[in-house]
């Protein structure tokens, strides 16, 4: 009964933030940051929102892709969906049954980078700033590098 009341509270939370919301199931984690659901018969490509994880091939990417295996694997998720990105994938926050969101407890479990850049969500930065005090996940590495970094220094968008 919990569970449903934390969906119903999210769901709610979600129509009053202006983002289409739906159930949908995790088929597959692509990277620390992005997921492929089921919704209804299609699947959907879906980056988490305000948050960046580190890149396959770049230190600590696996980690922060099995965490995000570990959260969502074959759950059925709340996708909060704020629409595409300009790769075409779905920009959306993941809600656990249990009530948690998956894009903030991959920053709490420093698995994610708060994306100051595009978001306003201050929670994500005192989420970010516990998690390297902590020096928990990537926060570890006394310097480690962000993704835009990584990528850029890569070539890449």
């Amino acid at each position: 009964m919990l569970q449903l009341a934390a969906l119903v509270g999210a769901l709610l939370f979600a129509v009053s933030a202006g983002a289409e919301t739906y159930s949908a199931r995790v088929v597959a984690v692509m990277e620390g940051d992005t997921v492929r659901v089921l919704h209804g018969a299609r699947q959907v490509v879906v980056r988490l929102r305000w948050i960046d994880a580190p890149e396959e091939g770049q230190a600590f990417g696996r980690e922060a892709k099995q965490a995000l295996v570990e959260l969502t694997a074959r759950q059925i998720v709340l996708v909060r969906d704020y629409g595409r990105d300009r790769s075409g994938r779905r920009l959306a926050e993941l809600i656990l049954p249990d009530g948690r969101n998956v894009n903030r407890e991959l920053v709490r479990a420093g698995w994610a980078w708060w994306f100051r850049k595009y978001s306003k969500d201050r929670a994500l930065g005192t989420l970010e700033a516990e998690a390297r005090a902590s020096r928990r996940g990537l926060w570890a590495d006394p310097h480690p590098i962000a993704p835009w970094e990584w990528r850029a220094a890569k070539g890449r968008p």
